[in-house]
């Protein structure tokens, strides 16, 4: 693949037999952003840790997020950094304003519903226990992002088995070209 890209875990950060882990053995170039504090992320905190590793790169990286980490990107693109990224590809947005969201949101709410200033698309599950479809669908819409539902996929992560995940790989690689063409 030839683009920057910066991985971004969500909330208790990705494991080894998660697709992101998998994608970053793959492509040893592929940073992922650390967190101080991976099972209680204050926003601010986490934003500002973002946006010191967007600093890092060369080019304009592409974002690619899991679950919490999709709001990260929202939350990011509102809090007036200066800095530019090429896109984001989000996966598995976590519905941070659901009754169902296993911690305290720590500032992650509400959830940023303007447009985002950057090509972005929302991968999505129709059963992933931490946002039903009608909202992956709403965020998709307010953020401008183009959404891909790939049927019952769980959280789409390793827990659901999605290890190496190469039909994602794909859609990265397709999003990766169509944004440098």
């Amino acid at each position: 693949m030839k683009c920057d890209i910066l991985t971004l875990a969500g909330l208790w950060n990705s494991g080894p037999q998660h697709w992101q882990t998998h994608w970053e053995r793959k492509y040893p170039a592929w940073t992922r952003v650390p967190h101080r504090d991976w099972n209680n992320p204050d926003r601010d905190e986490w934003v500002a840790e973002l946006d010191a590793a967007i600093a890092e790169c060369e080019g304009r990286p592409i974002l690619v997020a899991h679950s919490l980490a999709c709001m990260l990107v929202a939350q990011w693109a509102q809090s007036g950094s200066k800095l530019k990224i090429a896109g984001a590809f989000l996966v598995a947005p976590s519905d941070v304003e659901a009754a169902s969201y296993p911690i305290d949101a720590n500032g992650f709410r509400p959830i940023p519903l303007a447009k985002l200033p950057f090509p972005s698309i929302v991968v999505a599950s129709s059963n992933d226990e931490y946002v039903a479809p009608d909202r992956a669908r709403m965020f998709a819409q307010a953020w401008g992002s183009k959404l891909v539902e790939i049927g019952p996929a769980g959280h789409i992560n390793g827990g659901s088995g999605y290890g190496p995940w190469p039909e994602g790989e794909a859609m990265l690689d397709e999003f990766c070209r169509d944004l440098n063409p």
